[in-house]
């Protein structure tokens, strides 16, 4: 993001000496930075490897919106930490990975549930083309993780299965609560998903 300056991580494959660079990963925080990570709820730091909202700081980062201080006091806290919106984590190599935005997360009885992750796991299976993940209101838990998902061609996997299939890899909190089969994901001109057109899907269904 701009407001946090022209650089603030450096892919290691890039350095002098360069490394390998780990697939989906940020590079490492540039030296005239600091990074943290911190629970996007109580503002607690989280330790290595345990997504949260990234925090910058440093001199790089900008001193604030113009003319428009709530925005500011909003972005940058009284410590000078800039939250940049992004979920992501550092791994032990003390490289960044963004995965994705705090007003992307499902709150699932307290519980922070990434669309992203299940998103990544919905795709790696060979019978689902594409998919997406959003909340779905819900009286007793707030909301719960939802799918749209693109069947592969010739495949008839069903919602069970796919239920079954993302169970086993994630915790109870995480697990998918309805499976909505649709021909096409809706996605800008960037390929950002429209979550925003899924969650008027569901709204309307709702209400009809």
């Amino acid at each position: 993001m701009t407001e946090a300056g022209p650089v603030l991580s450096m892919c290691p494959a890039f350095a002098k000496e360069p490394t390998p660079a780990k697939p989906g990963s940020c590079g490492t925080v540039v030296r005239n930075a600091e990074l943290k990570v911190v629970d996007p709820d109580t503002g607690l730091s989280l330790g290595r490897n345990l997504p949260g909202e990234i925090c910058i700081r440093g001199p790089q980062i900008m001193k604030g919106y113009l003319n428009d201080p709530e925005a500011t006091s909003r972005t940058i806290d009284v410590d000078g930490w800039l939250h940049t919106g992004d979920i992501g984590y550092v791994d032990d190599d003390d490289e960044v990975f963004i995965v994705d935005r705090v007003k992307e997360l499902i709150k699932f009885k307290g519980f922070q549930v990434p669309p992203a992750e299940l998103e990544a796991l919905l795709i790696a299976h060979p019978s689902i083309a594409d998919a997406a993940v959003v909340p779905q209101r819900d009286d007793a838990a707030g909301e719960v993780p939802v799918a749209f998902v693109v069947r592969a061609a010739d495949s008839d996997i069903a919602e069970d299965a796919i239920k079954e299939f993302i169970s086993k890899q994630v915790v109870f909190y995480k697990r998918l609560h309805k499976v909505y089969f649709t021909p096409s994901i809706p996605k800008s001109a960037s390929g950002k998903i429209l979550r925003r057109e899924l969650r008027a899907k569901l709204a309307a269904a709702a209400t009809a």
